[in-house]
């Protein structure tokens, strides 16, 4: 009886540490995938062009911002204007943005999935539409992730792009559930 007691509690120890939950790696691992399958579907270029001049439009390549691969951006509109107009530390960036949850794409098998949000149609709802240039500790920066402040760095003010955001480098409440998103981004100057 002793024993019998001993190997139903033994079980039901073990049948509950083996959650159906996944672990932090294995989400990881399945971000790193998904992102995978979304990159084969089109061009990728891993390196950023020496003189800063990116392909544009609807089929140009994804461009890996970084050493890890955290950031990939597909230029749709550059600013062409003469010299393009980069934010300084400490501007205020605003944009516009569509997220698009790339393993809901993945798992549907097509690249046509409803966005998961955006403020792109109303700029005066309740989502804030700018960040502070490279001040991360700021909540207004540090909500979107470092990530969304990369391509503003090389296109400046009136660009707009497609980038590709896993969770370390994207939204702050992203972060721990390992999801990639697209994000179409436009951004602008403060008028004042």
């Amino acid at each position: 009886m002793k024993y019998s007691f001993s190997l139903v509690l033994f079980l039901l120890l073990l049948s509950a540490s083996c959650s159906k939950t996944q672990s932090y790696s294995d989400l990881l691992k399945n971000e790193q995938k998904v992102s995978n399958w979304f990159l084969a579907q089109h061009t990728v270029c891993n390196e950023i062009p020496s003189d800063s001049v990116f392909e544009e439009g609807p089929d140009a390549p994804f461009y890996r911002m970084d050493d890890d691969g955290y950031v990939y951006m597909q230029v749709i509109k550059s600013n062409k204007k003469g010299d393009r107009d980069i934010p300084h530390t400490g501007d205020q960036v605003y944009f516009t943005f569509t997220r698009y949850d790339i393993d809901l794409m993945y798992k549907s098998n097509t690249l046509d999935v409803p966005y998961s949000n955006s403020n792109q149609d109303d700029l005066w709802n309740t989502t804030s539409t700018y960040f502070i240039f490279n001040n991360y500790r700021v909540s207004v920066s540090s909500e979107f992730g470092s990530g969304m402040q990369v391509p503003v760095s090389y296109l400046g003010y009136n660009s707009e792009v497609n980038i590709l955001l896993k969770s370390y480098y994207g939204f702050s409440v992203d972060n721990t559930t390992c999801i990639p998103y697209l994000v179409n981004v436009r951004y602008f100057k403060a008028e004042y």
